[in-house]
């Protein structure tokens, strides 16, 4: 595949060493594009990128420093950038933890981290007229997801499940605020629910999500390959006008965001208090 300069196009995948991240990494490669895996774990993030002759770089979301490492080595190799994959993430336990950098782990690593990392590759996504694709959940759908400016870090009442649904509507907030903001400079955005997928997701989480993940409904979820189907149909179709920017989509369709998603007020709020946190 190629961008429009003739040459392959360049796809970052964070959380590309498992799950729905290394199954589009996979197809995205066969289908011609220059993948760059992302990983937390060295040993993990090497095998995914050896297997399919893709770069790889290591980094944990929990550091803001090894986010900040990570962009430098990105623009370092990469002119330009097609599609950054956001897809890092993960479900914290019962008891509230917070990073070196001061805030509560789900945030930062499912929201914070993501939102760094694309602000500091913004030069390389508008130089390729690109992507950023950011993996979210239906849980940014529930009831219970709130994103409570004053309070992004939950230090009043904190749930684990509860965070997770915080985190991943900022994830379509961002998504949103991203399309408005950088569509001037041709960069387009959009969020996805990838389905329920059998992968190492919610093993460290909550009692509640660790006893659903390793019951029998395990059986019926879904693949990796079919979860990763938005992603890859994301990173490979024509925004504008097989998709429109600043959407949520599920199973290649506009999906329904929860009514807050499209409070452009919280958006920009959370975009400027992201800013703030990052240092930026």
């Amino acid at each position: 595949m190629e961008n429009s300069a003739g040459s392959s196009r360049t796809v970052i995948v964070t959380g590309g060493s498992d799950g729905i991240g290394a199954a589009a990494a996979r197809i995205l490669a066969r289908q011609g594009d220059r993948v760059v895996v992302i990983g937390r774990s060295p040993v993990k993030t090497r095998a995914a990128a050896a297997e399919i002759g893709a770069e790889c770089h290591v980094a944990d979301f929990a550091y803001l420093d090894q986010v900040r490492d990570l962009a430098g080595e990105l623009q370092a190799r990469h002119p330009r950038i097609d599609v950054l994959l956001n897809n890092a993430g993960l479900i914290a336990g019962r008891r509230r933890t917070t990073t070196d950098d001061g805030h509560e782990l789900t945030f930062q690593v499912n929201h914070l981290a993501p939102f760094l990392l694309t602000m500091l590759l913004k030069d390389r996504l508008s130089a390729a007229q690109g992507r950023v694709i950011t993996t979210s959940s239906q849980a940014s759908t529930a009831r219970g997801a709130r994103v409570v400016i004053d309070d992004l870090d939950m230090a009043d009442g904190y749930d684990g499940l509860r965070a997770y649904k915080a985190s991943k509507l900022a994830n379509v907030l961002f998504t949103r605020e991203l399309a408005r903001r950088w569509g001037p400079v041709g960069v387009s955005a959009a969020a996805i629910h990838p389905g329920i997928v059998r992968s190492q997701w919610g093993r460290s989480g909550p009692a509640a999500v660790r006893l659903a993940v390793n019951s029998p409904l395990r059986l019926a979820m879904r693949s990796p390959e079919r979860g990763a189907d938005s992603l890859v149909w994301l990173s490979t179709s024509v925004p504008g006008k097989d998709w429109q920017s600043g959407g949520y989509f599920a199973d290649r369709k506009p999906a329904t965001a929860k009514a807050d998603a499209n409070d452009e007020a919280l958006a920009k709020a959370l975009w400027d208090r992201s800013a703030l946190m990052c240092g930026l």
